[in-house]
C-alpha cells in the first residue's frame, strides 16, 4: 500500500510525501531499478539525507522573527527524517552497491562526501581496485580541498586519506607520498611528516623527500618548517634514526648507509633551512629579467615634465619597485642621473622609496646589510645619517621585505630579527632620552620612523613563525609578542600601527593559541586608544592571527561585526574573510554580502565585498558572477570593492574572461577610485599575457600609456592607478604572476596576509610594497640530486610558444616628419619638364630613392631555423612557464632525465630530476645568487675594451 501511495503522490508531484511513503515500501521499493519513478526518489533519498547530516538547530535558532515559521517547518521536517533516518541509510547502501558493480566509483565517492559518510568514502576507494586506486586518492584529496565546507569533517576526511595511503604503502611498498605529505601537512602532523622524510631518504626514493621539501617551502608556513626541523636529526645523529623509522615499510626496503644518508640529509636541510628555494628563484629572475625600462623612463619623463606632484613621484618609484622585484637589479635608482629626481622624495615618501630596495633585492638575504649600508641607522647615533630617520627606517622595513618568510629557524633570519630587535630598541631608548620636541637636530618624533620600519621589518621576517623569543632593553628573553605589544601600549599612532601589523604577521594563523594575546590587543582597540590608525591595525592584526580558523574563529567575528566603532567592523570584515580563504564558505558569503548592502559606514562595504575574492579563492568561476550586481552598484565603494574581489580572487585562473568583461566597464567609471582599483585589478589578471594570447592586453597597455600622459583630463587618483599597474602587469621582469594557491591546492598564508596588508595603501602607501609577499615566478626549474640544474634537461609544448612568448617591448613614439607641400607648377613649365625628361635631363626637383632602404626599419620575417631555435631556448632548463602554459607541457619519455612527479601539478616551479645514466658524465649549471656588483651591470651590456696589442708597420702594406 505504502509502495502504492508513493507513486500516486509522485504524480501528483508531491515528493515529500512521495519520499515517505517509498522509505515504509521496504522491499517494495527497488533501487536497482532505473524507472523515472525509482531515480526521482533515490534522489530526493540523496538530498534528504544530506540535510539531515548538515542540519544544525543552532543556526536555526538565530533566525529572525520572520523566518520563525519557515525554521519551525523546517525543524518538524528534520525530526520526521531523523526518525527515518535507518530506511534512508539502507537505501544509500543499495546505491552504493549499484555503484560498485557498475564502476561508477566517482559517483559513488561524490555522495558518500556529501554525506558525510567516512566509512563509504574509505569503502568506495579500497574496492576501486588497484588499478584506480591511486587516481580515486587524488580526487578525494582534491574534494577535499575544494569541495567540503565543514572544517571538522575535512580533516576527519584527510585522515581517512592518510589511512588509505599507508595501507597502500604496506601492500604495494609505494604509494604517491607527495599526497601523502599535503595531508599531513593539513592536518599539522609535523612528526609523522619528519618520520615520512627520514623514511624516504633511507630509500631508493630519496629524490621525492626533496620534491616533497621544495613544495612544502611553496606553501611557506614557516611555523610548520621551524616544527619539522627540531624532529628532522642532525647529519651526526643518523645511527639514532632507527628509533623513529616505523615498522619497516616499503620507503625503506633498501635503508642507506650512514655517510650516505648524511650527504641526503645536508641537502634536506639546505631546502628547509638554508634557503635553496629561494636562491633558485633569485638566479632565475636574475638571469631571465626582460624588464622594459623605456616603460619607466617614459613615465619618469611624463611626470618630472609636469607640476611636481608627489603622490605619482611615490608611484613612480613602487612602479619600479614591481617592474623589478626579486631580480636584484636596482640601476636605474642607483644612476646618477636618477639619483637627484629620486632625493625628491621627503619625509615618509622618503620612507617608502627607501623600502623599495627590500622588493628590488627580496630574497638576497646574504647581502642585505651590503646593498642597504648607505641607509641603515648607525649604531652610535640613529637618525642622523644623510638620508635622515625617514631613510633609515625604510631601510630597517627594507630589511624585513628582504628577509620576508626567512624565519628565526635560518641563520639570515636569526640575525637579520637580531639586527631589526636590537634597531627597534636602540629607537625606543631615543625616543625616552630625547621626549618630544627638538631631538638634537632630528625632526620632532624622529624615532617614529625608525621604530615603524623595525616592528614592520620584524613582523616580515617573523611571519607565520609563532611567538619567537627576543631580547628587551634589560637583555631579557621574552616573546616577540609582548616586545610588540609594549610598543602598542605606548599610545603612539605610527609605531603602534607598524607593531599591531608585526603582532598579526608573526602570529598569522595562530588562532586561539594566542588567545591572550587577541585579548589584549582588542582591550587596547576597542577603550584605551583613541588613534584611528591604531585601531585599525589592531583589528587587522587580531585578523590575521584567526587566518584559516573557519568555525573556531565565530565568536571573534560576531563580537567584531557587533560593534559600533566602524573600524573594528572594518577589521571584522577581514577576519571574514582571512579566516575562511579558499573555503567558499556559503555561511561566510552571506554575510559579506548583507554588510555589502547594509552597513553605514562605506569603509566596511568596500572591506566586505573585497573579502569575497579570498573567500572563494579555490572557486573563482562563481565571483564574477556574485559581484555582478555589486559592480554596479550606486555606491563607488562598493564598486571598488568589487573591482579588487575580481582582482583577488581570480588571479589564479588562466583566463578570467567574465572577470576582464565587468572591469572593462568599471575602468570608465565616472570615480576616479574606482578606475584605479580596476585598473590595478586588470593588470593582476593580464600578468604574462601577451596579445596573441589575450587581445585586450595589447589595448589595456595603450591604456595605461594614454592615461600616465593625459594631465588635463585625468585625475592624480587615475594616473596613479594607471603607473601601478604598469609596473604590476610586468611584475619581476616579466617572470611573475599573483599566486594566493599553491599548486597542491593549499591556500598560501604569507600571500594571502601580504595582499590583505597591501590593501592598506588605501590608507598608509608603505603598504603597498607588501603585495610582493603574494607574487611568485612562474619557471620550471629541474634539478638533479645535488640541486644543480642540468642542460640537458628539456621539455615540450603542445602549443606555439607565440602564445606564451613575452609581450613585445614599448618602442618610443616616432615623431612624424614635416612634408613640404609639392609647389604648383604651370603648365607651361610642367610641358618644358616633360621634354626635358624625354632628354634624359634631370631638373633637379626629384630626388633618388634606394629601394633597399625603404625596408630597412621594418623588421624581416623570422627563417623557420631562426623559429626552431628560438623555440628550443624557450623550452631548455629553467624555463618560463604561464599559467596558461602549464597544462601543455610535456615532459619527454627519451630524455636522459625524468621528473620525480610526472603530474599536472608538477608542470611548474622547481621539480627534482631523476638521473636514468647515473654513471655518465653530466653538464650542469651551478644556482647563483647575483652580487650587488653584478647587480649594477645588468641593464645594458657595456661595449668591451678591446684587448691590447704592439704596433707593426708591416700591417699597412
Amino acid at each position: 500500500a505504502a509502495a502504492v501511495a508513493s507513486k500516486c503522490f509522485y504524480h501528483l508531484e508531491e515528493y515529500n510525501e512521495s519520499l515517505q511513503l517509498a522509505l515504509r515500501a521496504g522491499k517494495f521499493f527497488d533501487v536497482n531499478s532505473e524507472n523515472e519513478y525509482e531515480v526521482c526518489i533515490i534522489g530526493k533519498c540523496i538530498e534528504a539525507y544530506i540535510a539531515l547530516q548538515n542540519y544544525d538547530p543552532k543556526e536555526s535558532g538565530n533566525a529572525d522573527d520572520m523566518e520563525d515559521e519557515e525554521d519551525d517547518e523546517e525543524m518538524v521536517k528534520m525530526q520526521m527524517l531523523a526518525e527515518m533516518k535507518p530506511q534512508l541509510e539502507n537505501i544509500l547502501n543499495g546505491l552504493f552497491e549499484k555503484c560498485y558493480s557498475k564502476g561508477n566509483f566517482h559517483e559513488a565517492l561524490g555522495i558518500a562526501v556529501e554525506a558525510q559518510k567516512l566509512d563509504k568514502v574509505k569503502d568506495t576507494i579500497e574496492r576501486s581496485g588497484n588499478h584506480m586506486q591511486a587516481e580515486m586518492l587524488s580526487h578525494a584529496l582534491s574534494v577535499s580541498q575544494t569541495i567540503i565546507k565543514n572544517k571538522a569533517f575535512r580533516m576527519k576526511m584527510i585522515h581517512t586519506l592518510v589511512e588509505l595511503y599507508e595501507a597502500q604503502k604496506d601492500q604495494t611498498g609505494s604509494t604517491n607520498y607527495l599526497e601523502l605529505a599535503v595531508c599531513l601537512h593539513l592536518l599539522g602532523h609535523v612528526d609523522l611528516y619528519s618520520v615520512l622524510l627520514i623514511d624516504l631518504l633511507k630509500s631508493d626514493d630519496f629524490l621525492v623527500a626533496y620534491q616533497i621539501a621544495f613544495d612544502l617551502m611553496e606553501i611557506q608556513d614557516q611555523k610548520f618548517v621551524r616544527d619539522l626541523l627540531d624532529k628532522l636529526p642532525g647529519p651526526a645523529a643518523v645511527e639514532n634514526t632507527d628509533t623513529v623509522d616505523g615498522d619497516g615499510d616499503g620507503a625503506n626496503a633498501n635503508p642507506a648507509p650512514a655517510s650516505e644518508f648524511d650527504d641526503r640529509l645536508s641537502v634536506l636541510l639546505a631546502v628547509l633551512k638554508e634557503g635553496k628555494a629561494q636562491a633558485v628563484y633569485l638566479d632565475f629572475l636574475y638571469q631571465n629579467n626582460k624588464t622594459d625600462l623605456l616603460i619607466l623612463r617614459t613615465v619618469k619623463n611624463t611626470l618630472s615634465a609636469g607640476r611636481r606632484n608627489s603622490v605619482l613621484h611615490n608611484a613612480t618609484v613602487i612602479m619600479h619597485a614591481y617592474l623589478q622585484a626579486g631580480t636584484t637589479v636596482d640601476n636605474f635608482i642607483t644612476e646618477a642621473k636618477n639619483s637627484k629626481w629620486l632625493e625628491l622624495a621627503s619625509n615618509w615618501a622618503r620612507f617608502s622609496a627607501t623600502a623599495a630596495y627590500g622588493v628590488i633585492h627580496k630574497g638576497n638575504v646574504t647581502s642585505s646589510k651590503n646593498i642597504l649600508k648607505q641607509f641603515l641607522p648607525s649604531n652610535e647615533s640613529p637618525g642622523t645619517s644623510s638620508g635622515g630617520a625617514y631613510a633609515e627606517g625604510g631601510s630597517l622595513y627594507a630589511m624585513g621585505l628582504i628577509h620576508a618568510l626567512d624565519g628565526s629557524h635560518s641563520k639570515t633570519g636569526s640575525e637579520a630579527l637580531k639586527y631589526l630587535n636590537n634597531a627597534q630598541i636602540d629607537a625606543q631608548k631615543l625616543h625616552q632620552a630625547m621626549g618630544p620636541g627638538d631631538m638634537g637636530g632630528i625632526a620632532t618624533k624622529g624615532w617614529e620612523p625608525l621604530e615603524h620600519g623595525a616592528c614592520l621589518g620584524m613582523g616580515l621576517v617573523g611571519m607565520a613563525s609563532g611567538d619567537i623569543m627576543m631580547k628587551d632593553q634589560n637583555n631579557n628573553d621574552i616573546p616577540i609578542t609582548e616586545l610588540l605589544m609594549d610598543v602598542v601600549l605606548r599610545d603612539d599612532a605610527v609605531a603602534g600601527e607598524a607593531a599591531a601589523y608585526a603582532i598579526g604577521m608573526t602570529c598569522l594563523g595562530g588562532g586561539l593559541q594566542h588567545e591572550d594575546v587577541v585579548g589584549r590587543m582588542l582591550d587596547v582597540a576597542i577603550g584605551q586608544t583613541k588613534h584611528e590608525k591604531l585601531i585599525r591595525a589592531l583589528a587587522m592584526g587580531v585578523a590575521m592571527i584567526m587566518y584559516g580558523q573557519e568555525e573556531v574563529a565565530q565568536d571573534l567575528i560576531e563580537k567584531l561585526c557587533g560593534e559600533k566603532d566602524s573600524l573594528l567592523r572594518y577589521g571584522g570584515m577581514f577576519m571574514v574573510g582571512l579566516a575562511y580563504a579558499g573555503t567558499a564558505n556559503n555561511e561566510a558569503i552571506r554575510r559579506l554580502l548583507r554588510v555589502a548592502v547594509s552597513d553605514v559606514n562605506n569603509d566596511v562595504r568596500r572591506a566586505a565585498v573585497t573579502n569575497l575574492g579570498f573567500v572563494l579563492l579555490n572557486s573563482p568561476e562563481r565571483l564574477p558572477e556574485l559581484v555582478e550586481l555589486l559592480s554596479e552598484s550606486y555606491n563607488p565603494h562598493v564598486r571598488y570593492g568589487s573591482a579588487m574581489a575580481l582582482g583577488i580572487g581570480c588571479s589564479g585562473m588562466s583566463m578570467a574572461t567574465d572577470a576582464l568583461e565587468l572591469l572593462d566597464a568599471l575602468r570608465e567609471d565616472k570615480v576616479d577610485f574606482v578606475r584605479q582599483g580596476a585598473m590595478l585589478s586588470t593588470a593582476m589578471l593580464l600578468m604574462q599575457k601577451n596579445p596573441s594570447q589575450e587581445p585586450k592586453a595589447k589595448a589595456f597597455r595603450t591604456k595605461l600609456r594614454e592615461t600616465i600622459e593625459d594631465t588635463k583630463h585625468s585625475s592624480t587618483m587615475t594616473r596613479m592607478g594607471a603607473v601601478l599597474a604598469s609596473g604590476l602587469i610586468d611584475a619581476c621582469g616579466r617572470n611573475a604572476n599573483i599566486q594566493l594557491v599553491s599548486r597542491q591546492g593549499v591556500v598560501r598564508p604569507p600571500a594571502v596576509a601580504g595582499m590583505a596588508l597591501w590593501l592598506q595603501y588605501w590608507y598608509w602607501y608603505p603598504m603597498m610594497h607588501m603585495l610582493s609577499l603574494s607574487l611568485t615566478p612562474t619557471a620550471l626549474v629541474g634539478l638533479n640530486r645535488d640541486l644543480d640544474m642540468p642542460v640537458a634537461f628539456e621539455v615540450d609544448c603542445d602549443l606555439p610558444l607565440a602564445a606564451f612568448d613575452y609581450p613585445e617591448p614599448t618602442t618610443e613614439k616616432k615623431v612624424a616628419k614635416k612634408v613640404r607641400v609639392t609647389t604648383a607648377v604651370l603648365s607651361m613649365t610642367a610641358k618644358q619638364n616633360a621634354k626635358d625628361k624625354a632628354k634624359g635631363k634631370d631638373d633637379g626637383t626629384t630626388m633618388d630613392v634606394d629601394e633597399s632602404d625603404k625596408n630597412e626599419n621594418e623588421p624581416g620575417k623570422p627563417t623557420d631555423e631562426e623559429l626552431q631555435e628560438k623555440r628550443n631556448d624557450m623550452l631548455k632548463n629553467p624555463l618560463r612557464v604561464t599559467r596558461s602554459q602549464q597544462s601543455k607541457i610535456v615532459f619527454l619519455d627519451e630524455g636522459r632525465y625524468r621528473p620525480v612527479a610526472n603530474d599536472a601539478q608538477h608542470k611548474s616551479g622547481i621539480i627534482i630530476l631523476r638521473d636514468t645514466t647515473p654513471g655518465e658524465e653530466e653538464e650542469v649549471r651551478r644556482i647563483s645568487v647575483p652580487t650587488k656588483e653584478e647587480t649594477t651591470t645588468n641593464s645594458t651590456p657595456e661595449v668591451q675594451m678591446p684587448q691590447g696589442f704592439t704596433f707593426n708597420p708591416s700591417m699597412l702594406t
